[in-house]
């Protein structure tokens, strides 16, 4: 054979590898690109963004359980504020009334300190020395 015949069928068979190839990754590329496959991988990626988010808030939490919990805490009163002021100075006399009967339970009163006062203060002559 002719030199120029065989570089012919050699380019043809090259030619024709690279166009099997080419097919073969245009077809991976093609289902690549299909709606339930893009979906798929959407979807695997925001599922793990999401165990990511998850992750460091959790490592976080442990880290700060205090001023994470102050802040929810603060959150959860600030999104309440309205209704807790109607019911603040409601919710203010009748604590104001718990603390005065707790204190009048802790604190004798006038009279009972007066009657205990007086046998203290008296000495009976009776009880002289000899």
């Amino acid at each position: 054979m002719p030199p120029s015949r065989t570089r012919l069928i050699n380019a043809a068979r090259r030619s024709m590898l690279q166009r099997s190839q080419l097919r073969r990754k245009l077809g991976i590329a093609g289902e690549a690109f299909k709606p339930s496959a893009l979906a798929g991988r959407a979807r695997n990626q925001v599922q793990e963004a999401i165990d990511d988010s998850a992750h460091a808030v959790r490592e976080q939490f442990r880290r700060n359980r205090l001023p994470i919990a102050l802040a929810a805490v603060a959150g959860v009163a600030w999104l309440f504020r309205e209704p807790i002021k109607q019911q603040a100075p409601r919710i203010g006399r009748k604590l104001g009334e718990i603390a005065d009967r707790a204190m009048a339970r802790l604190r004798p009163g006038d009279d009972v300190m007066a009657d205990e006062a007086q046998p203290d203060m008296e000495e009976d002559d009776d009880e002289t020395p000899q």
